[in-house]
Order: C-alpha cells, then structure tokens, then sequence
C-alpha cells in the first residue's frame, strides 16, 4: 500500500505514520512543502530506530506523483467526502491521501476527485471542530484496506 500526505505540517504526526509504514510494508510519499526538515529531530525521535527500513519519497508537487504512478487508484480523505472509507474495496498498490493537519486536503484536488467517488470520510461525532489526529486516521484507514487484503507481507 501507498500513504501519501500532502504538505504534513507536524513532524511527530509524520514520524508516527513512518513508522506504521514501515511495520505494514506500506511505502510513505510526501508531497510539495513540509512543516519541517526531513532532518527534524521531532521526526526521527517519532520514528525511532525505524528510518533505515522506511521506504519513502518526496514530490514537489500531486502531479508528480501521480504522473509516476498511472495507472493506480488514489484515495482521498477528507471530512467533506458523503463515502465512508469502509464502502470502498481496497486492492494492493492503492495510494491513501491525506491533507495537513490543519488544511486537510487542497480544494482543488477534491474537486477534480470527489466526481470520481474517490473521496472518503471516517465517521465522526458531528459538531466539533476537528477531526481524528492525522497519524491516527492513516493508522485507521491503511490498517482497514490490509485487513480486506488478508494482511499481505505482514504476521
């Protein structure tokens, strides 16, 4: 699986999703501008000893990720999407996106999606002002699309 987070602003939150990559064999993509240096020592004081087996890339920008990766379906999560995560059947390869923890996604890239049913939401308690901790919801979502794979490559 892919988890891709679009301009993630905390390094702890990264850090944490680095490592549920690494211990689900999911591959992390970062893309445009980070809240912090790769280099952070919140960063890698959250991944731990983990680093060396994260595999991860960073892109300037969504469309260079997506011009690599043709082909593959994307995901987005968003509080706005009507489509629970639940209702879609994930397949191996799939790449999950997530917005900053304090923007969410880019509104131009839901509206080029939600057309598409590619929008997803997490059910939550209605009225309060934010949603579940970004490495939480991916933690939540990645570990939902394994579960219907029968866990590939993990015990």
């Amino acid at each position: 699986m892919n988890v891709v987070l679009v301009e993630p602003e905390i390094p702890q939150n990264t850090g944490n999703i680095s490592r549920t990559c690494v211990m689900t064999g999911s591959t992390l993509h970062l893309v445009g501008s980070l809240g912090f240096s790769l280099e952070d020592r919140f960063l890698r004081r959250a991944g731990l000893d983990y680093w060396p087996y994260l595999t991860y890339y960073h892109y300037p920008n969504f469309e260079a990720l997506r011009a690599m990766h043709r082909g593959h379906n994307f995901y987005f999560f968003t509080t706005r999407a009507g489509r629970l995560y639940t209702e879609i059947s994930f397949s191996p390869g799939d790449f999950l996106v997530y917005g900053s923890e304090t923007k969410g996604l880019p509104a131009e890239l839901l509206r080029r999606w939600a057309g598409a049913g590619q929008c997803l939401r997490i059910p939550m308690v209605k009225g309060i002002p934010r949603s579940l901790n970004l490495s939480n919801s991916v933690a939540l979502t990645l570990y939902e699309a394994l579960r219907q794979q029968g866990f590939p490559g993990v015990e």
